[in-house]
């Protein structure tokens, strides 16, 4: 009977989390099949095409560049030695840290016509106006596209790298056997066996791209993500608002849909042997300086300018930057990363330790549930959150008003509603982490835990949190610079009296004027190189 009871009590908190954290998606879907919006008619009538168009142009311009990026910058670091090899393998990761907008504003503010580069060609060339020679607009669909590709190719970088270290190195060595050059041998060999995963990492990368808010509004490029925010602030339609959000989520879906497929293949391509420590290819003279060149061009460009612009802001700019402002907004942004950090742990570790211990058929079902959010971009989980508190808070209200009682907007106007749309936004990067932790724990420590009497709860409390440790930190991390850097829902769902490091900081990029918030920006990317040093010494512990 005590089983039966606790066993009982494990599943309802698991499936009451995976209901809980859906709730949000089920009720934009149901919204967005609404009757007919004249809002939504009208948009669809004149510019709802030409969002879908360049929202689709910027996936597929994203995907291809951060594939001329990442690729051979995986090839180089996973299979060839040359100078800086080791330093480069943990640094190409550091763009992760950087916000996409502050990379848009630092090159916007770079090449702009006002900027030091165009002064410097005219003053060298004699140039005197715009009509005597043409220049790169930053701000434009290209532009964009250029930005967020170079932030976002790392995940393909790391991806890939990963994906060619569990080869079997023999079947490169057989194709240098057969005559292969290593160009050939990366093509025909490389590519191939990894193409699961470089699909894969596309799938993610096109989500992230979907979901970026602030890059393409300061570029004023029109995609969907911007149309949702639009009709919310300057037609107050949520119906209209959830229509939009729906036609993202079947791109979404589409990338969801191939990403699964192409894993289901990967499966034909396992490793068969054990990772060889040693480089295939060792690169000499005019190769080596080449391919030192490439990654260092790489990551000057996406680090180590912005990063020099931002620490010369701060230095310039140090007394106005460094203002009470600034300690205000990151305390409030702390504070609501660290509470949704602790929550989804915490949801996390139930959720999982019932897929371990359930014997009902289908126990992942609660977590694949409560990780749904994760495919919502930040504007659309914005209007996901809202239309459940809202009719939460107006069905409270009128259940009050014979009682001369009115909770107003204590739900919908408060802090509690960004908490809830992080947590279910982020869940699923906790749960990732976790889950994968859980899985290197032998069932044969639960056996002996319940062998001495001691119950579940005993069981996760005394054996699996210790061991866990590590997994919960770096989940914990993870959520928690999510939660620092995330914008668009912020935008949406922040009180009155609330501002994070985050759109305080879009607030002054927005005003052109990045300078005044360089030390906010600083510390946004300075606390993003946290989780990617713990996750950089995982990944070197593993090889």
């Amino acid at each position: 009977m005590t089983y039966k009871f606790q066993l009982s009590k494990w599943q309802l908190i698991a499936w009451s989390t995976g209901l809980l954290l859906s709730t949000p998606l089920f009720f934009l879907l149901v919204e967005s099949l609404q009757g007919d919006s004249e809002v939504f008619t009208h948009l669809w009538n004149t510019v709802l095409w030409d969002y879908i168009s360049n929202t689709v142009l910027l996936v597929l311009g994203v995907g291809l560049l951060s594939c001329l990026i990442a690729l051979p910058l995986g090839w180089l670091t996973a299979y060839c030695r040359f100078p800086g090899k080791q330093q480069f393998e943990w640094a190409l990761m550091l763009p992760l840290a950087m916000p996409t907008y502050i990379i848009a504003y630092v090159y916007t503010d770079l090449l702009d016509y006002a900027g030091p580069i165009q002064i410097t060609l005219r003053e060298w060339f004699g140039w005197q106006s715009p009509n005597d020679y043409w220049f790169f607009d930053i701000r434009t669909l290209p532009g964009a596209i250029i930005m967020i590709a170079l932030v976002l190719y790392p995940y393909l970088y790391l991806i890939f790298k990963t994906a060619l270290r569990e080869q079997s190195f023999k079947l490169v060595q057989a194709s240098q056997l057969m005559g292969l050059s290593a160009w050939k041998s990366f093509f025909k060999v490389s590519l191939v066996l990894s193409r699961g995963a470089i699909v894969a990492a596309l799938a993610l990368i096109s989500m992230e791209t979907m979901a970026d808010f602030a890059t393409v509004s300061y570029f004023a490029v029109s995609t969907l993500t911007t149309a949702v925010y639009d009709t919310w602030f300057g037609y107050y339609s949520l119906t209209a608002a959830a229509k939009i959000s729906g036609v993202m989520l079947l791109l979404l879906f589409l990338a969801l849909i191939t990403e699964r497929f192409s894993r289901r293949n990967q499966a034909v391509f396992e490793r068969q042997s054990s990772v060889n420590s040693e480089a295939l290819y060792i690169l000499k003279g005019k190769s080596a300086w080449l391919a030192t060149g490439f990654c260092s061009l790489i990551l000057i460009i996406s680090f180590i300018i912005p990063m020099v612009v931002l620490l010369k802001y701060a230095i310039t700019y140090f007394d106005q930057a460094w203002s009470s402002e600034f300690f205000s907004y990151a305390w409030q942004s702390l504070k609501v990363a660290a509470v949704v950090s602790v929550v989804t742990i915490v949801l996390s570790v139930l959720v999982v330790f019932y897929q371990r211990i359930a014997k009902q058929a289908n126990p992942l079902i609660p977590g694949r549930l409560a990780s749904t959010g994760y495919a919502l971009p930040g504007t659309v989980l914005a209007i996901a959150v809202l239309l459940p508190l809202t009719l939460l808070e107006n069905t409270i209200n009128r259940i009050l008003t014979p009682y001369d009682l009115d909770i107003g907007l204590l739900l919908t106007g408060s802090l509690l509603t960004i908490i809830f749309a992080y947590i279910v936004r982020f869940y699923a990067v906790a749960h990732g982490a976790i889950e994968s932790s859980f899985s290197r724990i032998s069932p044969s420590l639960d056996m002996a835990s319940q062998s001495m009497g001691k119950s579940q709860g005993h069981t996760l409390r005394l054996v699996h949190l210790p061991l866990l440790r590590r997994g919960l930190l770096t989940a914990g991390l993870l959520v928690f610079i999510e939660c620092m850097k995330e914008l668009p829902a912020a935008l949406l769902l922040r009180p009155f009296d609330f501002e994070s490091l985050a759109t305080h900081v879009f607030q002054y990029v927005s005003d052109e004027q990045l300078e005044l918030a360089s030390i906010s920006a600083l510390f946004i990317v300075v606390v993003g190189f946290i989780p990617l040093y713990f996750i950089n010494r995982s990944m070197e512990q593993r090889s």
